[in-house]
């Protein structure tokens, strides 16, 4: 009995190693077809962005851009900033969402200290506000309104 499994056992181990080998060779394999098809998603992805970025510049260069309503920011009328929200406010030329938080603190204030009484009677009005002086309402004035 001895001599029989003496015998087997180099059979056996050489099975195994065979078998070992095999499944090593499979994980290979699958992790060369992984890196194969990432690699393909990879330049798949890379040419689907620059062929946008082509496109987006043609359109911006050949003015499709404009047709479009374009990236332009443009007031259709003129707004009350009395009653303008935020939003409107920050569209002004010069006015960024700091300036524009500033004109609504103030006239909010304004408001509760006054009765309801609207804080600006004219663009001059405007450079009470921190941060607001001369150049900023004469930029502005054109795109302002007061009843």
């Amino acid at each position: 009995m001895y001599r029989e499994a003496a015998v087997r056992r180099p059979a056996e181990n050489h099975e195994l190693l065979l078998n070992d080998m095999a499944i090593d060779n499979f994980i290979q394999q699958t992790d060369v077809r992984q890196n194969r098809i990432q690699s393909f998603a990879f330049c798949l992805a890379a040419s689907v962005a620059v062929l946008f970025s082509i496109g987006f510049a043609v359109s911006n260069l050949s003015g499709f851009g404009s047709a479009f309503g374009g990236c332009e920011i443009e007031l259709e009328s003129q707004i009350n900033p009395n009653d303008a929200p935020l939003a409107s406010l920050v569209r002004l030329p010069g006015i960024g969402i700091v300036k524009a938080d500033a004109i609504v603190a103030y006239r909010d204030n304004f408001s509760k200290q006054n009765s309801g009484k609207p804080a600006f009677q004219n663009c001059d009005d405007l450079q009470k506000v921190k941060g607001i002086g001369p150049k900023t309402v004469e930029n502005i004035s054109e795109w302002l309104r007061f009843e």
